[in-house]
């Protein structure tokens, strides 16, 4: 009776586990400084998420940034670029998740300006800055897309 349970039991995890939907891993480039931790940590934060990122070195990420719309004051340390979007700087995976599953017409992604403490990549501690994920457009309007305490 009991190995009849065991078997029973078994074969029900096998066919969930087998029927269970497997996520599909996301695809993107990012560019990054080859000198900075922090982007390697952030790469880390996204790979665990679900991501595949291909880093591309730079040594001036300027032309980069431009030619894919981050205006100065939302720029941060490293530029990805994940389905056609852009997303700049220290962002949790889950917030591009979110913005990747809604695909927003008018925006053309996500930043986090500078590098705040506690930000994917940027933990030290238990040391945290609050600081918002900012949307934004090709004539460099922004949104709050999400906050971070």
């Amino acid at each position: 009776m009991i190995i009849k349970r065991t078997l029973l039991a078994f074969t029900v995890f096998i066919s969930a586990t087998a029927t269970a939907e497997i996520a599909p891993i996301i695809k993107g480039t990012n560019y990054l400084s080859p000198y900075c931790g922090c982007c390697k940590e952030w790469v880390t934060h996204m790979k665990d998420n679900g991501f595949e990122l291909e880093n591309i070195y730079q040594e001036n990420l300027t032309p980069t940034k431009i030619k894919l719309g981050v205006l100065p004051q939302y720029a941060s340390c490293h530029t990805a670029q994940i389905e056609g979007y852009t997303f700049e700087g220290h962002i949790p995976a889950a917030d591009i998740k979110r913005f990747l599953a809604k695909k927003p017409t008018r925006m053309k992604g996500l930043a986090v300006g500078g590098m705040p403490m506690g930000s994917p990549g940027m933990e030290y501690g238990d040391q945290k800055d609050s600081y918002s994920v900012l949307a934004f457009d090709d004539k460099g309007r922004t949104m709050v897309w999400a906050r971070h305490n």
